[in-house]
């Protein structure tokens, strides 16, 4: 039967004019197959207007949860450097004062760890900056800071008590990686994961090379995200999130950069692995990060991956509940149906040229309600 992606189609140019986002990329899968792909609106409106392309790069904000940090601790639980139950403090030992040194790799990945959801650390660096810490901003060092300052925090709760999407927890999930691997979060994931994977235009931007270097990113083959209050410019191939940039670009909550067909490819080897056809990854350690953790009350987290929540889902009403996915600030998401095997990438700069656009809240349930209309209706 042929699908009829009309509907889809029309909310997209509807979306564009009415200002939920300048532009975006939409993929969607089904049975390993491209069904629908396009671009739509404008890749900038600023400083100038020009149109989105299948190919633009994004910032994918917390989409680097689960297609960077997540997967990086999936091969060392493979390769048996870690164990999901291990505690934090058997690879950062400072990590265990007040009442933190009891918990796990699983409840950082969880979310049920305890930590704070967020802490505008970035503000701290600039004002230590404008004291007198030159090149303190955008350094190795200020991302040290900020790493002793979780190590240091007092948490919300105690662990594996309730759930709390945490940036901090994903930033030490990388710091474990890091030490671990005696290797940067962007480097391993370069050479272990993107590249393997046949990631082409995936990766992170480290923001203190580019200083070093005084180079400049390939501006017109991204999509631009803020006009910046606090940091002055429209942001364009620098990481959006305050924290990730402040800490240098690198981090294991946010700072990934790719486009829909890597998402894409990354979900499909994924899917692969889980059904045991791919051996980058083993079967039993994916369907162990891909199920919702049923010990965390009223939690709809799985292990570096969101699971549709039972009302208000941002995936809309029709993936089924063996659906995981994540949504990024940026105004990127994806949503994969296990059980119906397909899945859907939506890519977009909503926060250009201001994150105050909170349009696509509302959108997003409809757009995925539409596609999945077309393809199973």
């Amino acid at each position: 039967m042929a699908m009829n992606f009309q509907p889809v189609e029309s909310a997209f140019n509807d979306a564009v004019a009415q200002g939920v986002f300048p532009g975006a990329v939409v993929l969607v899968c089904k049975d390993e197959e491209v069904v629908f792909e396009k671009a739509f609106g404008y890749r900038s409106l600023l400083p100038q207007k020009s149109p989105m392309q299948l190919e633009t790069t994004f910032d994918l904000a917390s989409l680097t949860k689960p297609m960077a940090t997540t997967v990086a601790i999936m091969l060392m639980v493979r390769e048996a450097k870690l164990r999901l139950d291990d505690k934090l403090t058997r690879v950062i030992p400072m990590f265990g004062v007040f009442g933190k040194s009891l918990t796990t790799f699983r409840q950082l990945l969880n979310h049920s760890s305890g930590l704070a959801a967020w802490k505008p650390y970035h503000e701290e660096i600039v004002k230590m900056e404008k004291a007198g810490r030159i090149n303190f901003f955008i350094s190795r060092a200020a991302k040290s800071y900020v790493l002793e300052q979780i190590h240091r925090d007092k948490p919300v709760s105690a662990p594996g008590v309730q759930a709390l999407y945490s940036d901090l927890g994903f930033m030490v999930l990388a710091e474990a990686v890091e030490t671990i691997s005696s290797s940067s979060l962007d480097r391993f994931c370069q050479e272990r994961v993107f590249k393997p994977l046949g990631l082409r235009s995936t990766g992170f931007v480290d923001l203190t090379e580019l200083r070093k270097r005084r180079l400049q990113p390939v501006e017109e083959a991204i999509a631009p995200t803020e006009q910046c209050p606090w940091r002055k410019k429209i942001l364009c191939g620098e990481v959006h999130d305050d924290n990730a940039y402040a800490m240098g670009g690198v981090c294991g909550h946010a700072g990934l950069f790719s486009s829909a067909r890597d998402v894409h490819t990354f979900l499909l080897r994924m899917n692969r692995c889980l059904q045991g056809k791919d051996d980058f990854l083993p079967q039993s350690v994916l369907q162990e990060f891909l199920t919702k953790d049923a010990s965390v009350a009223n939690s709809t987290y799985a292990l570096g991956w969101d699971t549709p929540s039972p009302s208000n889902s941002s995936s809309g009403t029709l993936f089924s509940p063996r659906s995981v996915g994540h949504l990024g600030f940026t105004g990127c998401s994806m949503w994969w149906d296990l059980e119906k095997n397909c899945h859907v990438i939506l890519l977009t700069n909503r926060v250009h040229p201001t994150r105050k656009n909170e349009k696509i809240r509302d959108f997003r349930p409809q757009i995925h309600d539409l596609i999945m209309k077309a393809m199973f209706s």
